[in-house]
């Protein structure tokens, strides 16, 4: 028998069930995993809460990010095999295989072999943080050396893998943040501005940095009272609306878009990775930065798996600095 984890009505972290079943035999595209780890994204509660792009079907598992290691094959999956250590892409939709469980059932086309210098934690962390602010920042904006580029919801882990790949090109970073505890820690973490949004006028501090420019790209996750300061900033330029942290409802003033030739852009990973050309780009782009050290997850805090609910009330909490993850079973080791 595995565990797993499932809910079977939607609301908050307490309906999350551990349960028990008996895992099933892969079908010819598929893989099984012996999960060692698993990251949790906002997507994951929204989708708990019943608040995601779609409805789920009860009772039903969650997640789309996970390491571990490679127990069977179907057939036609060639690519890695038995006993590698593989993570995963999240190129399948929430609820069509979930993730939080000690053995899971993916496609194929979503598993790819670890990189040998991450832990099983950090190997679970990595795509959904950094393919989220590749493809606006590095594939669609082509952000350049010495240009600001605002970086809403700094602290999360794609805020901290935006700040990251930025820097990695010699971008200037403005980090955006709501509070002051955290400035120290996005200054460190390589953002060589950090506006605290409570304590000054948005606008006035981002012209002011700029020298009254401006900047062409706002990377932002939450929308709502934050878009209309954000048009202000971005003249001619291009803002990536990647979440809805400030409510699903946002209000744009529309003449002042027109004014400042603001545009706003959605972004959602699913783009990317649709496209195979595109997903191995990007993969390759991560990997390697990876591999020389240029780049690395910034993990907040590690839950064991029986803890679940507390690493989800955690996940909503807004204290995290980076990524929250589940360790199963044994161990770190990659």
């Amino acid at each position: 028998m595995s565990k797993f984890i499932q809910f079977s009505q939607t609301g908050e972290p307490e309906v999350l069930e551990l349960v028990s079943g008996t895992p099933a035999s892969p079908n010819d595209d598929e893989v099984i995993i012996s999960v060692k780890a698993i990251g949790l994204n906002r997507a994951d509660a929204m989708f708990r809460r019943g608040e995601y792009i779609f409805d789920p079907v009860l009772p039903a598992q969650l997640g789309t990010e996970a390491a571990g290691i490679v127990l069977a094959l179907g057939r036609n999956v060639t690519h890695v095999s038995v006993g590698d250590q593989v993570n995963l892409v999240p190129s399948f939709p929430m609820g069509a295989n979930g993730v939080y469980g000690e053995e899971i059932i993916v496609p194929g086309h979503a598993v790819v072999t670890q990189p040998p210098e991450l832990t099983f934690e950090q190997a679970a962390s990595i795509w959904v943080m950094f393919l989220t602010a590749y493809g606006p920042l590095i594939e669609d904006a082509k952000i350049q050396p010495g240009e600001h580029v605002i970086i809403s919801a700094a602290s999360s882990s794609v805020g901290l893998a935006a700040i990251q790949l930025a820097k990695l090109v010699g971008a200037i970073l403005i980090a955006l943040t709501r509070t002051g505890e955290k400035k120290q820690r996005l200054l460190d973490a390589g953002a060589q501005h950090v506006v605290v949004v409570s304590e000054v006028d948005l606008t006035d501090e981002i012209l002011r940095i700029t020298g009254g420019s401006g900047v062409r790209v706002a990377f932002d996750p939450v929308g709502g009272e934050l878009l209309p300061k954000l048009i202000r900033t971005v003249p001619k330029g291009v803002i990536y609306l990647y979440g809805a942290l400030g409510g699903e409802t946002t209000t744009i003033p529309v003449l002042e878009a027109l004014m400042h030739r603001t545009t706003i852009k959605a972004w959602i990973i699913a783009d990317l990775l649709a496209d195979e050309d595109r997903k191995r780009k990007a993969i390759d782009y991560v990997t390697d930065a990876l591999r020389r050290k240029e780049i690395s997850p910034v993990i907040d805090s590690v839950f064991a798996f029986e803890d679940m609910v507390a690493a989800h009330r955690h996940l909503e909490s807004g204290r995290q600095f980076g990524k929250v993850v589940v360790k199963v079973g044994g161990g770190s080791e990659g």
